[in-house]
Order: C-alpha cells, then sequence, then structure tokens
C-alpha cells in the first residue's frame, strides 16, 4: 500500500500542471451538478412552501399571475374587485381569514401594499409569525407605514423616515403628495414579505390621483370623505379557509360571480409552474453531465498521453519487484485522486454558485435559500466524480499493465 501512494504522489507532483487541469475540469463537472439539482430543488420547495394561506382572491384571470402578484409581488395585478365581493368572502362561514391587498404604488422600487394591521398576525405551517423589530404596527387611520426587513435595508428607510409613494410599481414615475412616516420595520422572515411596505388600506383609497370603481364607475374621494363601501376596491384577497373541503366550494362561488377568480390551493398553483419548466431544469442537467463526460475524458487523456514517456519508469518498477496489478492500480488510484480532488473543489464551485444565486434570488423576490439544505445529490455526484474518475483510469491503466520490461528497459543508444 505504502508503495502504492508513492507512486500516486510522485506521478501527480510530476504532472503537476495537467493534474491541475483535469482536476479543474472535474470540480467545474461536479459542481455544476450540485448547482443544477440542488438549486432547482431548493428554488421549487421556496416557492412551493407554505405561504400562511390557502387561497387568493382577485380579479377574473390567471391563477399564476394572482399568486406570483399576491404572494410574491412579482407580477402586475390582473384587476380589482369590488369591496363588496371581498366582504361576502369574508363573512362566508368556511372562511377563517380574509385579508385585503391594495397594490398599485412602490417606494424606489419596492411594491407598496395597503391592508389590514391582521397582516401581522398570520402564522405560517412552521409556527413563526411576521414580527415587529423596531416599532409599532401603523394605525389605520393615518398616513404609517411598516417596512420588511429588506426594503428597510435598501432604502435606508428607519424608524420615524418620511417618504412619498410613487404610481406604479418601477423606480420611475409620479411622485404622490402624500408623505408617509415609518412606525415599525419588521424582523427577517425570509420571505417576500421582507420586499413590502406596508400602509393601511385607506390610504390607497384616498392616496391622491387614485380612483376608485368599485361600484363600476370612478370615484375620487375627498381627503375628508368617508368612503361607500361601493365604491371600495381590492387587489386581491388572501383566504386562509376552515376546512379543506372549503376550496371547491369557495372557487365555484368565485366563478359564479363572473368577475372573480380563486387561485387555490396557493402551493399547487406554483408546482405547475415548475412542472411546465421541468423541461429547462432537464437540459440543464443534461448539459452538466456533458461536462462531466468531458472531464472525465480529460482526465483519461491526460493519463493515457503520458504512459509513453512512462513506459521506461514501469518497467524499472516491474525489474524491482512491483507486480503488474500494483502498477495498474498505481494508473487507476492516479485517476481517481485527480477525480477526488475535482470532486472536492466542486463544492467551491457550487458554493460560489449557491451564493450567487441565493443573493439574486432574495434582492429579486426576497425568497431567501438555505446554504445548509440536504439533497442526496451533495454525497452522490461526488462519489460518481470518484468512480468516473477511476472507470476513466481503466484504459492507461491497461496500457501500464501491457509494458514489457525487457524491451522498455534495453539501452536507449
Amino acid at each position: 500500500m505504502r508503495t502504492l501512494v508513492f507512486l500516486v504522489r510522485r506521478s501527480l507532483r510530476q504532472h503537476a500542471l495537467s493534474t491541475a487541469v483535469t482536476a479543474g475540469a472535474a470540480a467545474l463537472a461536479c459542481g455544476l451538478v450540485l448547482s443544477v439539482l440542488a438549486l432547482a430543488a431548493q428554488a421549487r420547495d421556496a416557492f412551493v412552501r407554505d405561504p400562511g394561506f390557502d387561497a387568493v382572491l382577485g380579479a377574473r384571470g390567471s391563477q399564476l399571475q394572482l399568486v406570483l402578484n399576491t404572494v410574491f409581488h412579482l407580477e402586475t395585478s390582473p384587476g380589482n374587485i369590488p369591496w363588496t365581493l371581498y366582504e361576502e368572502f369574508r363573512n362566508d362561514p368556511r372562511v377563517e381569514t380574509a385579508i385585503p391587498y391594495a397594490v398599485g404604488d412602490s417606494y424606489r422600487g419596492f411594491r407598496i401594499v395597503g391592508t389590514t394591521s391582521e397582516i401581522f398576525e398570520i402564522e405560517y405551517a412552521s409556527g413563526r409569525r411576521p414580527a415587529v423589530k423596531t416599532g409599532r404596527v401603523f394605525h389605520p387611520d393615518k398616513r404609517e407605514a411598516v417596512l420588511g426587513s429588506f426594503a428597510a435595508e435598501a432604502t435606508g428607510l428607519a424608524l420615524n423616515s418620511r417618504f412619498h409613494p410613487t404610481h406604479g410599481t418601477g423606480e420611475e414615475g409620479h411622485e404622490h403628495e402624500d408623505e408617509y412616516v415609518v412606525t415599525g420595520i419588521l424582523e427577517a422572515t425570509n420571505t417576500p414579505m421582507d420586499r413590502v411596505v406596508w400602509i393601511p388600506i385607506e390610504g390607497i383609497f384616498y392616496m391622491e390621483g387614485h380612483v376608485l370603481r368599485g361600484s363600476g364607475e370612478e370615484h375620487e374621494p375627498a381627503p375628508d370623505e368617508e368612503i361607500a363601501d361601493e365604491h371600495k376596491e381590492v387587489s386581491a384577497v388572501l383566504l386562509r379557509f376552515k376546512g379543506e373541503a372549503a376550496g371547491f366550494a369557495l372557487g365555484i362561488k368565485a366563478r359564479e360571480s363572473g368577475i372573480a377568480t380563486l387561485a387555490w390551493p396557493i402551493a399547487n398553483v406554483m408546482q405547475d409552474l415548475f412542472d411546465k419548466l421541468f423541461w429547462f431544469v432537464r437540459i440543464l442537467e443534461v448539459t452538466a453531465y456533458l461536462v462531466v463526460a468531458v472531464s472525465m475524458g480529460g482526465i483519461l487523456a491526460s493519463l493515457y498521453n503520458t504512459m509513453n514517456e512512462r513506459r521506461r519508469e514501469f518497467a524499472i518498477l516491474r525489474a524491482l519487484g512491483a507486480r503488474r496489478a500494483t502498477v495498474f492500480l498505481a494508473v487507476v488510484s492516479e485517476a481517481a485522486a485527480i477525480a477526488a480532488a475535482g470532486a472536492l473543489a466542486g463544492y467551491l464551485v457550487y458554493a460560489l454558485v449557491l451564493a450567487g444565486a441565493a443573493y439574486t434570488l432574495r434582492v429579486q423576490t426576497g425568497v431567501v435559500l438555505d446554504p445548509l439544505a440536504y439533497h442526496p445529490v451533495l454525497w452522490a455526484a461526488p462519489l460518481g466524480i470518484l468512480a468516473l474518475g477511476a472507470l476513466a483510469g481503466l484504459l492507461p491503466a491497461a496500457k501500464a499493465y501491457r509494458t514489457d520490461v525487457a524491451e522498455n528497459l534495453a539501452p536507449t543508444s
């Protein structure tokens, strides 16, 4: 065994450059496989996990658009529904919680959502709730705001800071005259809530330039006017049911209204999205596997091309008593060692890709990936690279095994 280890270490040092290049290729291959499979699974879990609600009620149209806009704050609103419909669902005995959303404004690119203080009382499957880290929840009748942790960090707004909302969801747009004061900042929830500026829903109704169409006719309320419910409208309603069977009946109720869509269950809507993108993930997987094949071919070529110059070395070893099997195993072990080095370095490649993906996903959606999340590929890919590396060494090892002692020990001049 000592002889075998000595031979492998000596050869790797003698061919340091080719070893480094082939190990680097193996690292890239291993890192790509880890990244594609593990990140795809993490992204799916992050978007499909329990959002704290069972369904979203909104304007008639795409369920996916409704969920992306309301739960993940990524899409434009498909439209509004009358306040009276929200009241109808809220008072339905099958509904446990109904929280209205009104959107259409932003601050420095971060979505402003008008809602009620109930949004801070939701409880996720993990048992955690949004908690105010600094300050307090907004007053329903005042121009106050509560910021998600990431929104506060990115905008620089702090407790008692004042700001003017911008019409639209982009960074540029008409700045409203209304001024809001920050009364609270939430603790990080690692959800899209972290990217939102929360204000009372009445603030959206009264905001300068906003027109209400709940009654079917345009109505722009005066600052001191008490708005009748018939004029109010909401962008969506987050619903939690009292039982699983309620979803079917309430879905029918939404369709029968002729103006609404019930996106339920939310997890299934997002699962359908990932199922539609399944082909894209498969293309990335195939690409990663091709890189693995190329890297293994590199190990094979690197070792095979050195066999001619090492024939005399193998002949001397044989003359000193080394068996053919020892020479064979030395070459296979050398190939496996290169693959092992690449597999270990592959974790570094994966860590870099994971860090970049996690940062981008957090900035764009508020969703946070877990760097320590388990996936079988985290051990299967390195072991697979190691096995393939050893397999790639069989052909060069066979050539070394057939080395003729007498022929290669003959004087060269």
